[in-house]
């Protein structure tokens, strides 16, 4: 079974980790990256990350809102980073596993499906 595309991921639900299994390896995360179009593997590989450059304060805001309302339905929780008042960089892993499950990629795809105020 190979890669969901983007639209097959987003109609996915995040299932609860407890831990007890493996991060996804490298080759798989590079596999699930090409159907996320901007979304980079962190620095140490456990994470993916993107940054939206809004178009004002409370354009980031008001997303900051709309992730935190998919995330909460998900169970399934970003770090999120607004930085110059407009700079938002939503970094997602799986915390019980300490790396990347297709959960991460899941709710990645579910942020790239909402409406943005870009600069």
């Amino acid at each position: 079974m190979g890669v969901p595309n983007a639209d097959e991921l987003c109609r996915k639900k995040c299932r609860p980790c407890e831990g007890g299994m493996s991060p996804m390896n490298a080759e798989t995360a590079k596999g699930y990256l090409n159907v996320l179009e901007g979304w980079a593997l962190g620095e140490n590989g456990n994470a993916i990350q993107k940054t939206f450059v809004m178009k004002d304060f409370l354009s980031a805001v008001r997303l900051i809102q709309k992730i935190a309302e998919v995330a909460e339905g998900e169970d399934h929780h970003p770090d999120l980073h607004l930085t110059g008042y407009r700079k938002l960089r939503v970094e997602l892993s799986t915390h019980a596993i300490k790396g990347l499950s297709e959960n991460d990629f899941i709710l990645a795809s579910k942020i790239e499906a909402l409406p943005k105020e870009l600069k």
